[in-house]
């Protein structure tokens, strides 16, 4: 169950970008995050930017064949999990999230329905759709995290 939603239009990738910056600014702590909507609606391309946004300077590939990409940061680690290819949700457990810390990490989850409750607690629902022009965002606080966050970028 949600806390609190919000949503907003993003007419193209950069302002998908600029969205990824203004989350990062945002956020006092790290954040594990729902990535929802169908193939090709900017799951990857937002946890790409939300990456450079928080530091990341090398290359992002989308975790799609691997399962998870693993992203070291000053103070963490981003862990991006695609899980479209699973075959059951008891697969989650073989990905090493033993060692995800939320307290310093973050959790960039693709697919997240596919895991079920296998999956770390979530902070953010985010779910990405085809809109005209751009793309269309719901977020969802699913913690107290995710609602300070929501907060903090709607002022």
């Amino acid at each position: 169950m949600s806390l609190q939603t919000t949503s907003l239009s993003l007419e193209d990738e950069s302002a998908l970008a600029a969205f990824a910056q203004r989350l990062a600014r945002a956020a006092s702590e790290p954040l594990a995050i729902a990535l929802e909507g169908p193939l090709g609606a900017g799951k990857t391309s937002f946890a790409r930017a939300l990456l450079g946004a928080l530091g990341h300077s090398g290359p992002v590939r989308s975790p799609t064949y691997t399962l998870v990409e693993q992203y070291r940061l000053s103070d963490g680690i981003v862990w991006h999990l695609d899980l479209y290819r699973l075959g059951s949700a008891e697969e989650v457990d073989w990905l090493g999230l033993d060692d995800f810390d939320p307290n310093s990490d973050w959790l960039l989850v693709e697919w997240p329905q596919r895991g079920a409750e296998h999956l770390p607690s979530l902070d953010l629902t985010m779910r990405l759709d085809y809109a005209d022009p751009g793309r269309s965002m719901q977020m969802a606080a699913q913690s107290e995290r995710g609602l300070v966050l929501l907060r903090e970028i709607e002022d």
